[in-house]
């Protein structure tokens, strides 16, 4: 291994064996003497032995996974639930050991992988930030001079002195995350537990763990958000089925994991009538996202497409939509009148266009509701839950303003084209 490689991980493999009980079917007393017996005079002892002993399976967690990483990198797992993203880090973190392979490291390793790691449920705050400092290797004149900033960055002061055993799963995570990031570990490894705190304390890890990463130590960062994944790492390792399955830039790692998920999506992006629909209504609707599978890129332009089968023209017919987060919240909402452009007046089948050259909208899953009102603004149709999307945020940087999941970015004005097929 080089001198600037950090990790080195080589054909690593961990193996569990899992055990299957037999399905018992109800059966009398009578039947289970007789079975026993019989099975006694035919079989021979080990045979009889094995089949009295529930099933065992042979369970690969990982197989085969080789990458390295150079010192100061900020490296994303991702994967879904059940890839081997949290065994991998458990033998990087050196509380299991790997069934195949070997693990190079060079350097102190401090890791967060669940709520309260390396604490003692007995000991105080105080204590505990002293003991996992003992455990990274830190002597006691180097946690002394962390400890103030540690005690700050977790915002347990009034705390400090009662047994940890007594703290919220959100105190436990504060000072855990504080003790292993302002111990200046060469390499820090942080797992999905960041969830577990509130949005002011997860903003404030990401930029500690992006202060950690520009001086120079090594951050492998274990999450399913993608928005924090984009933000914090240079690269990402996709794991699928305790394997390898890409190791490359951020950007195409997190669209490549997001089309595989989007594969098995049932509710694409497209919306089709049931036959047989009369009266005014949307025949069909499309979100023309930048990336297949419904997969939009943060600011590229997108076009929302409806069909609308007029069949009783006439005159003041509005149709509107909105995009909705998944909190049920309109993040922006659309609308187009006959009055400005006629697409009602005459009978048979219209499209209509919805172009918007700039789409910012944060990263998420949307959907659109739909309304078509006739005159006097009288609603003849509304559809729900419609055309599911998503949006990503990678290699956008952020800086200029502060980011929160249920916000929503200035959506500048739409271009409405109209066609007649």
């Amino acid at each position: 291994m080089s001198e600037d490689i950090a990790i080195g991980v080589e054909n690593l493999g961990k193996k569990y064996i899992i055990g299957h009980q037999k399905p018992e079917r109800y059966t009398t007393l009578r039947d289970a003497i007789a079975n026993k017996l019989k099975s006694l005079g035919h079989q021979p002892l080990r045979q009889r032995l094995n089949n009295d002993a529930p099933g065992r399976e042979d369970f690969w967690a990982l197989k085969d996974v080789s990458f390295e990483i150079r010192q100061g990198q900020r490296v994303g797992i991702i994967g879904r639930n059940g890839a081997g993203k949290s065994t991998l880090l458990k033998i990087l973190s050196r509380i299991t050991e790997p069934t195949t392979g070997r693990v190079s490291i060079k350097g102190r390793v401090a890791s967060l992988l669940e709520v309260g790691t390396g604490f003692h449920p007995e000991l105080t705050g105080r204590e505990n930030i002293y003991l996992n400092g003992a455990i990274l290797g830190m002597s006691k004149v180097e946690i002394k001079r962390k400890f103030d900033e540690i005690v700050a960055f977790a915002e347990i002061d009034k705390f400090l002195d009662t047994p940890v055993k007594r703290y919220s799963s959100g105190m436990y995570v504060r000072l855990a995350f504080a003790v292993a990031a302002h111990l200046e570990p060469e390499i820090l490894i942080v797992d999905e537990v960041l969830a577990v705190g509130d949005y002011q304390f997860q903003k404030k890890c990401l930029g500690k763990m992006e202060d950690v990463a520009k001086s120079g130590r090594t951050v492998l960062f274990v999450s399913h958000n993608m928005q924090a994944v984009s933000q914090l790492t240079e690269r990402c390792v996709i794991l699928a089925g305790g394997r390898t399955h890409f190791d490359g830039p951020t950007d195409k790692a997190i669209m490549t994991y997001l089309v595989a998920q989007k594969e098995s999506f049932d509710q694409p992006a497209y919306y089709q009538a049931p036959p047989n629909k009369s009266g005014n209504h949307v025949t069909w609707a499309r979100v023309h996202t930048s990336e297949p599978q419904g997969l939009h890129c943060w600011g590229n332009p997108i076009i929302f497409e409806f069909a609308l089968n007029i069949t009783e023209p006439q005159e003041g017919v509005c149709f509107s939509f909105q995009v909705v987060n998944a909190h049920q919240q309109a993040v922006t909402y659309q609308w187009l009148f006959d009055s400005e452009k006629p697409f009602g007046h005459q009978a048979g089948k219209v499209i209509l266009r919805c172009i918007i050259p700039k789409f910012r909208i944060y990263m998420g899953t949307y959907k659109l509701i739909t309304w078509l009102s006739g005159r006097g603004r009288i609603i003849t149709e509304s559809l729900s839950d419609i055309c599911f999307f998503e949006v990503t945020m990678q290699s956008i940087v952020r800086n200029e303003f502060d980011w929160h999941p249920d916000a929503c970015l200035y959506i500048e004005d739409a271009n409405w084209e109209i066609y007649h097929p």
